[in-house]
């Protein structure tokens, strides 16, 4: 008879060989790098909490073929610590021979002991599952977002990803980009031109992992439900989250007004052609606009062609009429023991995604070869 229990230390090779075929869709073996990484994540997490572990999934003779990876978070509301547990990494080898062992695993998963369970990462199967096991989906906060800068760039770097000699057309694009942006016209759904933002956008400065950890705290206390980290819990996640080799450089940044107060903080990465993936942008309320159109100035002052990331309610009401497209690529979802601590989520004023979900860690974006 299958079984599921907590994740142990010799489960990890097994685990490895199955992210790194079935998420990561490569059939060289995982290597040590990653072994070590995932052992490091999950079995020992930034915020560590009693009972709320990562699970595997056991077929009839004892061997893993299920593994849904936790990461315990404290939130709280209205006064309340709640403890949650985010799940990702969410994952079943061949279901087709145990097509329920997915759900298994995600009930078990729901039915720890945690208040909330999480997830910022659920494809169109895994959303299925946890919508017939009563969870909620989270339309806003399910949102990706593009905002295209350079166009013929943007396609010469959609086709370097699909076939890596197109890079080569990367050099043929810029003198049609230079092009466009000199032209001045008004604002365009496919480009940015010169100076666009320049009456919009406002300064903004590097931070360092000291000043990113206090910014994070405070700009989440703005949310009605929120993590409740410790020092060291969120600058462990903030050092992991400089490693993402996979997107480019990251760049850390902090947004002032025109007084010099701290009014919003980006993180995102990427390099000069490319496409940059943004995992965080926080604001105090009132200043969404003017924070993204320092994030998109700052991106194409460094020459990227794009940006993408995910979205949170207020963010999505700025980006209106700022000319970004969205699309559903994953599903953010809760499920709640106590209905009514749903209530945040619903009305867009929880704070999740990003550093309050599991797209900090490097198991998305980063290499372990």
């Amino acid at each position: 008879m299958s079984d599921i229990r907590p994740l142990e230390q010799d489960d990890i090779p097994a685990v490895s060989e199955m992210l790194q075929r079935i998420l990561r869709k490569r059939r060289d073996p995982a290597p040590q790098g990653m072994r070590d990484y995932l052992r490091e994540l999950f079995l020992d997490p930034p915020c560590r909490a009693d009972g709320i572990h990562s699970l595997v999934h056991l077929r009839e003779d004892g061997k893993v073929n299920g593994f849904m990876g936790v990461l315990p978070m404290r939130f709280t509301y209205r006064g309340k610590t709640l403890r949650s547990a985010i799940g990702g990494s969410f994952m079943v080898d061949r279901h087709e021979d145990d097509p329920y062992a997915g759900a298994r695993l995600l009930r078990a998963f729901q039915s720890g002991p945690q208040d909330l369970s999480l997830t910022e990462t659920a494809n169109d199967v895994s959303t299925a599952m946890w919508r017939r096991l009563r969870g909620t989906i989270l339309t806003e906060y399910s949102l990706e977002w593009l905002r295209i800068l350079r166009p013929a760039g943007f396609m010469a770097a959609i086709a370097a990803n699909a076939f890596a000699p197109a890079a080569l057309t990367r050099p043929l694009a810029r003198p049609f980009d230079a092009l466009l942006r000199r032209r001045g016209s008004p604002p365009q759904w496919t480009h940015v031109a010169d100076g666009e933002f320049a009456q919009t956008a406002l300064v903004s400065e590097d931070t360092d992992t000291a000043e990113t950890v206090s910014l994070i705290r405070t700009f989440a206390t703005t949310f009605a439900l929120h993590p409740e980290w410790s020092q060291s819990e969120l600058e462990r996640m903030v050092v992991e989250a400089q490693r993402k080799a996979n997107y480019g450089t990251m760049v850390r940044r902090k947004v002032l007004s025109r007084g010099g107060k701290t009014v919003g903080f980006f993180v995102y990465y990427g390099n000069k052609g490319g496409i940059g993936r943004v995992i965080q942008v926080l604001s105090l309320p009132g200043h969404e606009g003017s924070v993204l159109d320092t994030l998109l100035d700052d991106a194409t002052k460094r020459g990227l062609v794009a940006l993408r990331g995910r979205g949170q309610p207020a963010l999505v009401n700025a980006m209106l009429g700022r000319r970004f497209a969205f699309v559903h690529a994953s599903s953010s979802i809760v499920h709640a023991k106590d209905r009514t601590l749903l209530e945040p989520f619903v009305t867009g004023q929880a704070f999740l995604n990003g550093f309050a979900g599991e797209s900090w860690t490097r198991l998305l974006g980063d290499r372990f070869d």
